[in-house]
Order: C-alpha cells, then sequence, then structure tokens
C-alpha cells in the first residue's frame, strides 16, 4: 500500500481513545499498530480493545499508549511468502511489514478474513427482533406525509428492509414489527416481498411508545431478544453484541455510539468575579449516545405496564432506580447510522454507496 493508504493504520500513543475510534473508522479494518515518531513499532490496539476498555472504564481521552498490546506479532520483508501461515497459526487478520529496526513499511492482511466473517455472521438462528416502526417520522416530513417511516427508501430499498437483511446475516429468522401509522402501507409492501423469514405485526391501536407495544407480543421469550428503532442502521457484530450482554449479566444492554460534537466558537473559562481563566478554540466535545438498539432479558417485557405509554427510556430509569444491571455496548461514531433527519439520511446513503441506485 502507498504512505497514504499506510498512515491510515498508524497512531501515536499519545493519541486519544476518540481519536483512535476516528481512525479506524477511516480504515474499516478494526486495528491500529501504534509507532513512535520515527514510525518504529511499539504496539497494536483493535476495536475490540477500545471497547472493552470503555466498556471497564468510560474514559474517551486515555491514551493508546495505556492499552495496547506491546507484544505485536510482526513480519519481516523476506518472510512475505509464510504470512498467511502465521497469520492463520496466531489467530490475526493483519501483520505489519518492518524491518530488523522495527520500522514499519507496510501491512498485509488475511486473505481468508471475509470468510471469517462470514462464520460469525450465523450466530443468532434463535434470536427474535423486534422493530419498533409505529412512529409517524414528523423529522422527515414532507417523505412521511406519503409514506410511513419504514418504507422510506435508502437507495432503492426501504429502511426497514435493510434493518431486516442486516439481522439476517446474523441467523435472525423471526421479526416483530410494532405498526400504528399507515400499518396498512407496511403489511401491503412486505407481503409483495419474497422473503426466508417470519415477519409478525403488532398493531397499537393507539402509540404506546417505544417499550409499551412490546406488552402486546403474546410470545413469552426465553432468552434475551433485540429491539432496534426503525430509522437506524448499525454497522457492528451483531453476534458480539449478544454475546456481550449474556456474558456481563446485564438485565438490559444499550447500544451507544460515539458522537462528536464541535463547538464553532472560542470557548472563554471563566473564575470567579468575572475574570477569564483561558480560552479554548473550538473545543470538541466526545460522548457516548443511544443509538435506539437494545438486548432485553425476556422477563423484562412482563415488567411494562399494559396499555400505557412507555419508552424504553422509561424502563431504563426503572431498572437504574431499582440498581439493576443496565450496561452498554459501545461503537464508533461511524458505525451508527440514523435516518431521522435529512441530513443524516443522505450521510447514511452516502456511507452505503447508495449515490448510483
Amino acid at each position: 500500500m502507498n504512505t497514504e493508504q499506510l498512515m491510515l493504520f498508524l497512531i501515536s500513543p499519545k493519541s486519544t481513545l476518540v481519536e483512535a475510534m476516528q481512525k479506524i473508522d477511516a480504515n474499516a479494518e478494526g486495528i491500529l499498530f501504534v509507532v513512535k515518531e520515527d514510525r518504529t513499532l511499539i504496539g497494536v490496539v483493535t476495536d475490540g480493545d477500545i471497547r472493552r476498555w470503555l466498556i471497564k472504564t468510560g474514559n474517551l481521552q486515555e491514551q493508546i499508549g495505556r492499552i495496547m498490546n506491546q507484544n505485536p506479532k510482526v513480519i519481516y520483508k523476506k518472510e512475505l511468502g509464510r504470512a498467511q501461515d502465521i497469520m492463520i497459526k496466531n489467530s490475526v487478520t493483519a501483520l505489519p511489514v518492518t524491518d530488523t529496526r522495527g520500522y514499519v513499511l507496510d501491512i498485509v492482511f488475511r486473505k481468508d478474513r471475509g470468510t471469517l466473517q462470514l462464520r460469525q455472521e450465523s450466530s443468532l438462528p434463535d434470536i427474535p427482533a423486534i422493530i419498533m416502526a409505529g412512529g409517524k417520522g414528523t423529522r422527515l416530513y414532507p417523505y412521511t406525509k406519503i409514506l410511513p417511516k419504514p418504507l422510506i427508501p435508502i437507495g432503492d430499498i426501504p429502511i426497514m428492509e435493510r434493518i431486516i437483511d442486516k439481522f439476517r446475516d446474523y441467523g435472525v429468522k423471526t421479526f416483530f414489527a410494532t405498526v400504528n401509522y399507515r400499518k396498512g402501507m407496511i403489511k401491503s409492501y412486505f407481503s409483495e416481498t419474497l422473503r426466508d423469514y417470519s415477519l409478525r405485526y403488532v398493531e397499537e391501536e393507539k402509540p404506546l411508545g417505544t417499550a409499551g407495544s412490546l406488552k402486546l407480543i403474546q410470545e413469552r421469550f426465553e432468552k434475551p431478544f433485540i429491539v432496534t428503532n426503525c430509522d437506524i442502521l448499525i454497522h457492528a457484530d451483531y453476534g458480539d453484541i449478544y454475546r456481550y450482554h449474556q456474558e456481563s449479566g446485564n438485565e438490559l444492554t444499550i447500544v451507544t455510539a460515539l458522537k462528536n460534537i464541535i463547538v464553532p466558537y472560542g470557548v472563554v473559562h471563566s473564575s470567579e468575579n468575572g475574570m477569564v481563566d483561558a480560552m479554548e478554540e473550538k473545543p470538541r466535545l466526545s460522548y457516548f449516545v443511544n443509538t435506539g438498539m437494545y438486548i432485553l432479558n425476556g422477563n423484562l417485557k412482563d415488567e411494562i405496564p399494559e396499555d400505557t405509554f412507555f419508552h424504553m427510556t422509561d424502563l431504563i430509569d426503572k431498572l437504574l432506580k431499582e440498581h439493576r444491571r443496565v450496561g452498554m455496548y459501545p461503537i464508533s461514531e461511524d458505525s451508527f447510522l440514523d435516518m431521522g433527519e435529512f441530513e443524516e439520511m443522505h450521510r447514511m446513503e452516502k456511507k452505503l454507496n447508495l449515490k448510483s441506485e
């Protein structure tokens, strides 16, 4: 690869987790190699390393040098012929190519990493997914005066169908859709779509919120189930999200995404008596936001009140007040696509490379 491409995979140990997540978004391979100023290798960090650190500490400003693996696998240029065997033996998907001083010359990738991904994408065959599709989508007027939000096309495929397709990649076969506004159009569209999955409708007579309609589902869920809003796409390993929920002991897990906000002004920091302590030009603020995708233990459906407007955030507040386990699974900013507003809808189209469709 050329120097510009290579730099997408190299990072300073003094860089923050936020900067690392942005760089991983840019290279789309889930890995960074940590180098000194002279480009000599000192460590490696993956998106999984970052996620585990964030779950453990919540500290977005930690330096990468604190969490990196200090013993990365490497390969010398003269050994390139053995690269694939070395990666298979060590269960890694990428290797930095260095000279004898540790200077990074290139990066090689495992050829079967696509196949490895396909093996992961059959991990949720018996898990139901519930799509909250009953809202009016007022932020997308005037589109939603004509179409219900779940049928707004991204490219030439409705957003709800894209959501279903993403879950199907992970083996999900059972779907529920809570519907209200223009529900006839939604049912009509999917009745004419060839499919190899079950889609059942939960019809609200009145709006019940993002959790209230779950009470209308007659089935009992013995295993944790997945709930998602109908206007988002999450690019992440759904199997890993589900495994994390089970292994963490959470009753409810929120999929959260990094959100960076740049204040478009110089910020003044002051102390007593109106004295200026410092000025900061266009600071960047970083937070984790609720994406609208959740994993819930099966018994939580019993704790939702009947025939009551009740949001998922109300259920979360209830659990927190009772000191019960609510956790988060963090993903990067670029892994969360929200169709709720026009600007974000265009970003979703660009991310999915749909401009030509």
